[in-house]
């Protein structure tokens, strides 16, 4: 795979939809795990989702269940808790795993495009970010522990470009 754009992804409700929505946008992908320490990040990521998207950023949760098995909820349990404890309107997704032999393309494209720590391209933990360009070229990765306001100058850059 040469881009994002032809990949696919299922939403939380069980519809397809192609990675060619992220066209001509600053992705912002995530993924999410409700029991986790870093769980309190929705409210930054939905805050970046409120203030930016006009601009052009899109936020994109995906539940994932292969770290401490911090995901347990079935993807219905998973709305409803973010909306009622984060307020959560950026588009969230199927779970999905992001390591190992069922890790969905999407992923393997984002850890071969922009590899973590010293070149180890396996995610570590939840809540692992991947700021996108508009032009898809350009993809850096955040670590679970960086706060996503740390972000916000690189966002921004990237909605100026």
């Amino acid at each position: 795979m040469e881009d994002i754009y032809g990949l696919t992804v299922r939403t939380i409700d069980g519809r397809e939809q192609s990675l060619d929505m992220l066209r001509g946008k600053v992705g912002l992908i995530v993924n999410v795990a409700s029991r986790c320490g870093f769980t309190p990040q929705y409210r930054e990521l939905e805050e970046f989702h409120r203030q930016y998207r006009d601009r052009g950023l899109l936020v994109m949760g995906f539940p994932c269940n292969q770290f401490g098995r911090q995901e347990p909820a079935s993807e219905q349990e998973i709305v409803e808790f973010c909306s009622l404890t984060y307020d959560v309107t950026f588009p969230l997704f199927a779970k999905i795993d992001v390591n190992g032999e069922k890790a969905h393309p999407l992923y393997i494209f984002l850890k071969m495009k922009s590899k973590g720590i010293l070149g180890t391209e396996s995610i570590k933990w939840n809540f692992t970010k991947f700021l996108v360009s508009r032009t898809g070229e350009k993809i850096v990765r955040y670590a679970s522990a960086v706060n996503p306001r740390r972000m916000r100058q690189d966002i921004e850059t990237l909605l100026a470009e």
